[in-house]
């Protein structure tokens, strides 16, 4: 008896890629495709957040019942005695058993986490006995080998990959396309480019692999290094029916800009008594207290003096470190996750930033988009879509009324037109957008920061790098910034060696304001 007819392993091929795909890159949409046929629903070019839409879209109730059926016959045909022509049906069998179980199970999941969350305490997962059932039924009493994954394993990934999805789907807003890329980029920092290789040897050692988030203060790189560390692997105890840590306990954040170098070592490596003055007793670090399964995230690691950055180094290097004052080593035994807004790159070159750390940091880099990249390249629904969705967010948050939310968000994206035009650079990024909304929800205005030379001249870098300006406008900027230092028309003529009625006609008023719009004559 044939086990897989050729349809029967089309549809468990794709099934397959689905398993094992980025879900928020445009791939996953073509595999959906491509198991479904005619019954495929297009409806966006990938998985985005947008606030009050949900996360499911058309074609995944499709491919669940298109994927039972599969499994419930070829289980059939299993119990009359058909096998499987190779190891390559015999992979495709137990991955399509996979994808049935993960959507059968993942509503008890989700419900099971929601209140262990909500009642702060440790609670067992009692689905487990039905999925472990299923798996028995599925691959292991008619099957004709032993299942590449047992069954803990299999609920322990489907708990990271439900945990993974929630947090990168609800904290990232958007559906423009840095934002898609940011999402794909953090999945990928959770489960690597290669899912397979992953679950086979790789779940239990990413806690070996630093992360580091590059990108603008205020673009959410606290918000990319928390669903980085809030999605690892925790093994199951099929015993107490309980997850061996809980995500709750496993972020420990650093901001180190606000601290002095002392305190920096004290909250990271800890302390003895009397190490230095004021140091009364001693004191546990955080890497000390992170667990295995925890992540230390060391916000603005650019700001670090030498001293410290060799420390880290070492912890990088051999994973273990010293408390201030003793000499003992600690095993440091979780994951680093920094952050900077700063050129690394840059600040290697001029000396204030160790190469040997940078090298051993970025083996898994992530950049986040500024807004105004994110406003910049949108997708589907345009710039207004974009910033809609990310204003009804924060407008959400804030009241916590439906109706309320969307009417103020309407408002407010209207005002943000009307007053600061489609080319405000949004400097402060999305936490300026927050404090825009605050601000216009209580006093219906908001007044921009006057952006500082920095901002407008990395505003101003970042339109040349990219292309942004044309000839002419790069000339009229070029020449409004020279007229506005000199406040002479023959002056700025002499400096730029052409006609003062050439300079005269090119000073573009317009880009003079978006790029510098405090400077005046001699600034």
């Amino acid at each position: 008896m044939i086990f897989m007819t050729p349809a029967d392993r089309a549809l468990a091929e794709s099934i397959s890629k689905l398993n094992y795909c980025n879900p928020f890159l445009p791939e996953r949409i073509e595999f959906e495709r491509e198991a479904l046929g005619e019954r495929f629903v297009f409806s966006k070019p990938a998985w985005s957040r947008q606030a009050n839409v949900p996360a499911d879209g058309p074609n995944v109730p499709k491919l669940i019942l298109q994927t039972e059926a599969l499994c419930h016959t070829l289980l059939e045909r299993l119990q009359h005695g058909a096998r499987p022509a190779g190891d390559g049906e015999v992979e495709l069998y137990e991955d399509s058993v996979y994808f049935l179980l993960f959507h059968k199970y993942q509503p008890q999941i989700h419900e099971a986490y929601r209140k262990m969350n909500r009642r702060g305490d440790k609670r067992p997962f009692v689905c487990y006995r039905g999925l472990e059932r299923d798996a028995h039924r599925f691959l292991i009493e008619h099957w004709v080998r032993q299942p590449r994954f047992n069954t803990p394993h299999l609920f322990a990934g489907f708990y990271q990959i439900h945990r993974a999805f929630q947090y990168i789907f609800n904290a990232i807003i958007g559906d423009s396309q840095p934002i898609i890329r940011l999402r794909a980029s953090i999945w990928q920092s959770i489960f690597t480019h290669d899912m397979r290789r992953f679950w086979r040897v790789l779940y239990n050692r990413m806690g070996e692999f630093p992360c580091l988030i590059l990108g603008p203060s205020g673009s959410g790189k606290e918000l990319v290094a928390q669903a980085i560390a809030r999605s690892r692997y925790i093994p199951f105890d099929t015993q107490t029916l309980t997850f061996q840590d809980s995500v709750d306990h496993c972020f420990f954040p650093l901001n180190l800009a606000a601290l002095s170098p002392t305190l920096i070592e004290s909250e990271l490596f800890g302390h003895r008594k009397g190490a230095f003055t004021g140091a009364i007793q001693n004191r546990t670090g955080w890497l000390e207290v992170c667990p295995l399964l925890g992540s230390v995230f060391l916000d603005e690691i650019g700001e670090i003096d030498g001293a410290i950055q060799v420390k880290l180094l070492r912890v990088l290097q051999v994973r273990s470190f010293q408390r201030l004052g003793d000499t003992q080593d600690i095993i440091f035994k979780g994951k680093i996750i920094a952050a900077t807004n700063r050129d690394l790159a840059e600040e290697t070159r001029n000396g204030r930033f160790r190469e040997d750390l940078y090298y051993r940091l970025c083996s898994d880099l992530i950049d986040t988009p500024s807004l105004r990249e994110q406003l910049n390249e949108p997708t589907g629904g345009g710039e207004d879509q974009t910033l809609y969705h990310l204003v009804l967010h924060i407008a959400n948050q804030l009241i916590r009324d439906e109706a309320e939310a969307v009417a103020l968000s309407k408002q407010t994206v209207d005002w943000i037109s009307e007053n600061l035009g489609p080319d405000y650079p949004w400097p402060g990024n999305v936490r300026e957008l927050e404090q825009c909304v605050r601000n216009y929800t209580i006093r219906r205005h908001y007044t921009p920061l006057a952006r500082s030379a920095p901002a407008r001249r990395e505003a101003l870098s970042h339109d040349i790098e990219t292309g942004a300006l044309t000839a002419d406008e790069l000339l009229g900027v070029y020449c409004a910034l020279t007229y506005a230092r000199t406040g002479s028309y023959q002056e700025t003529a002499r400096r730029l060696q052409i006609d003062h009625r050439t300079v005269k006609s090119r000073i573009d008023d317009d880009l003079l304001a978006r790029y510098f719009p405090q400077l005046s004559p001699e600034e």
